[in-house]
């Protein structure tokens, strides 16, 4: 047989049981991802490419393996839901590296974790000033969790005593120029009133539209695919400061 076609075939395999086996596998591998699964991440990719490409050994000893892999995976993640300490010794567990606005220099040694890897990790949580922390937590994904000094810490609308309206997440009514029927059903809507909406903005197909969502507050975002918008080819035609 063809090499060319040989490959395409045992690629199209490879593809296919990669996706099976990550699907089986869940979004904690990239939700949660430790060093751990890091590692497996490659391996698992690396047998698949072997897969794909290594002409010079049959196909279902690399299918084999991927599926070893897979499995053991599978079960070190049902043990670790199981068993506490399990998730302990694999996963690791979260460590305390500022306590009381002291950095702990026993806990970072052990993980050798550096004070320029922390002093990172605080700038990338906008904390410029080491004093405004109160605890930050090293994660067991490598992500560094802040709680800064309740005096430094942004006033919100419920120490002002502001009321406020609920926020909810927007619903997607027409995606891509297509109505989705079922959103609108959801939010107790029908294509009458899409339609009335829609005229009201001078559009008079769901086919113009890129996107319309609704938010909480029942207000309608539209974005047409033509936006008309008034062509700038001098940085003098752009509004704002010069």
């Amino acid at each position: 047989m063809n090499e060319a076609l040989v490959v395409m075939v045992r690629g199209i395999i490879a593809f296919f049981t990669l996706l099976i086996f990550a699907r089986l596998l869940g979004k904690q591998q990239i939700s949660q991802l430790t060093f751990f699964d890091y590692v497996l991440g490659i391996t698992i990719g690396s047998i698949a490419a072997n897969l794909t490409t290594d002409l010079t050994s049959r196909a279902w000893p690399h299918w084999v393996g991927l599926a070893v892999w897979t499995i053991l995976v599978l079960a070190l993640q049902w043990l670790t839901l199981k068993w506490r300490y399990a998730s302990k010794y694999i996963d690791g567990e979260p460590t305390v590296v500022i306590m009381n606005g002291k950095i702990m220099e026993d806990a970072m040694r052990k993980l050798r974790y550096r004070t320029s890897e922390l002093l990172e990790q605080l700038r990338q949580k906008n904390v410029f000033d080491i004093s405004q922390v109160e605890f930050a937590v090293l994660e067991v994904n490598g992500q560094l969790s802040v709680l800064k000094k309740s005096q430094h810490q942004p006033v919100t609308p419920q120490d002002l005593n502001i009321p406020t309206d609920y926020q909810g997440i927007d619903t997607e009514l027409i995606y891509d120029g297509v109505v989705v029927e079922q959103n609108l059903k959801q939010v107790n809507l029908d294509r009458a009133w899409l339609d009335n909406q829609l005229k009201n903005q001078g559009i008079y197909d769901p086919s113009e539209v890129f996107l319309a969502n609704l938010n909480a507050q029942g207000n309608l975002y539209v974005d047409k695919y033509q936006d008309h918008l008034k062509k700038l080819t001098d940085i003098g035609d752009y509004p704002g400061p010069h």
